[in-house]
């Protein structure tokens, strides 16, 4: 399908066949050492979703944690996540990456769009086609037919339900078609607003920021969040600067542990993060009896919160450059008896806040002396956190990429789903 592309060189240019030669042998070299080191990456990528294992990490998605230790952009690391969550469906696809043959971006390509089965079909195409034209080739393949629309019934009417357990609750949200167009509408206006906050904040500072310290990108989730702070009670411009809310807790003056009002236990991480900078109301039982009411506490005032803003400007984490919805943070616990002055506070952005609570990062203070450490107890820092490699490159054979030829699209035979297909590899 492939026909020799011709190319008019410019008599007025020379041209060292060797030397040019020579380049291209080094850059296949590289190609191939390159594809089988995503292959690789690729496996581990898989195996980091099949084990479940991301959760651990604090990264939102395989796909965050993927673009936070590779230090890649989320393009690419979506890309490396497609193809894992496909890789028992294209295995000779995935081995031609891990033999140096085939490049991410081919592969991604056939993850991303192509059907069930094809797997040996684009594996032998690849070898001669650009990204471009395996695009092109995937579009080519016959599709389903739709549905046939359901005669016409009573009008349709969404719902709203719940689940959970003591950590999570998940809501299950079903709305008509016109209802879910405004809301999808509303939750894209809210995530493209958090995505240029962030781009602003993380993305100017380019190489200098470390790509571990930054928080991931927002995504639908912050959006949805961010979608119900701004439909909170038409009250809360009179509370506090920043205060999201009251918190309500129960407290047993006989044993450390602690409630939400009308909600479950609380544990010590959620107990810290959730009274750090809120409105504080504590309720103290003994015995089950109410026996008296704590102090409504510790808040931030407006004039402390401009010392706070002209003294930090961003949050503290050495890396992160989030100057929007920053919480006020007591390095000695208000609990503990820290007090609320500004040598005893510091600012954070929401993500790394619950991640020292979650003990994934530790600050220690003083404000003016700052120390950021991460669970090994190693500083971080606002530079990267890559390193050189210590193991040589893969012993794989060059691969001097797709012939570059132009496509014959009237002699391709797509990939037909319908007719009978190879047995899988299971090699």
């Amino acid at each position: 399908m492939f026909a020799t592309a011709s190319s008019d060189a410019s008599p007025d240019v020379p041209v060292a066949p060797d030397a040019l030669g020579v380049l291209f042998e080094e850059l296949a070299e590289l190609a191939g050492q390159r594809n089988a080191i995503d292959g690789r990456i690729v496996e581990i990528a898989a195996q980091i979703e099949r084990e479940e294992l991301c959760g651990a990490t604090g990264a939102r998605s395989v796909a965050a944690l993927v673009a936070w230790k590779l230090g890649v952009s989320s393009t690419t690391a979506h890309t490396i996540t497609t193809v894992a969550s496909r890789l028992q469906e294209f295995p000779r696809c995935v081995r031609g990456m891990r033999q140096g043959r085939l490049s991410l971006d081919q592969v991604g390509v056939i993850a991303a769009r192509a059907g069930a089965g094809s797997d040996a079909h684009y594996a032998q195409l690849a070898h001669s086609a650009t990204v471009a034209q395996l695009r092109t080739a995937i579009k080519l393949e016959p599709r389903p037919q739709p549905e046939p629309e359901p005669a016409p019934g009573p009008e349709p009417r969404g719902s709203i339900t719940t689940s959970g357990d003591e950590r999570f609750t998940c809501w299950k949200i079903t709305l008509p078609a016109v209802e879910a167009a405004m809301f999808d509408t509303a939750l894209g206006a809210h995530r493209d607003a958090l995505i240029a906050d962030w781009k602003r904040d993380h993305e100017a500072t380019g190489a200098t920021a470390g790509a571990g310290s930054r928080p991931p990108m927002p995504g639908t989730l912050e959006a949805f969040l961010r979608l119900v702070e701004a439909g909170w009670d038409a009250e809360a411009a009179a509370r506090p600067h920043a205060q999201r809310t009251t918190v309500v807790v129960h407290l047993d003056a006989e044993r450390p542990t602690a409630a939400l009002h009308l909600g479950p236990l609380l544990s010590d991480v959620d107990r810290r993060y959730l009274t750090c900078d809120a409105t504080g109301e504590v309720w103290l039982r003994r015995r089950g009896q109410v026996i008296g009411a704590g102090r409504t506490t510790r808040t931030v005032s407006r004039r402390l919160r401009r010392v706070l803003e002209h003294r930090d400007r961003t949050c503290v984490v050495p890396g992160c450059d989030a100057t929007r919805g920053l919480h006020a943070h007591h390095i000695r616990h208000w609990e503990d008896g820290g007090p609320t002055d500004p040598a005893n506070l510091v600012l954070l952005c929401p993500y790394h806040h619950r991640a020292h609570h979650r003990g994934l990062i530790t600050i220690t203070g003083p404000a003016t002396t700052l120390t950021v450490t991460d669970t090994d107890g190693h500083p971080l820092h606002p530079g990267s956190l890559a390193h050189p490699p210590t193991t040589p490159p893969p012993a794989v054979p060059p691969c001097p990429g797709p012939t570059g030829e132009r496509a014959q699209w009237w002699w391709y035979q797509p990939f037909d789903p319908t007719q009978p297909q190879p047995p899988p590899d299971t090699n």
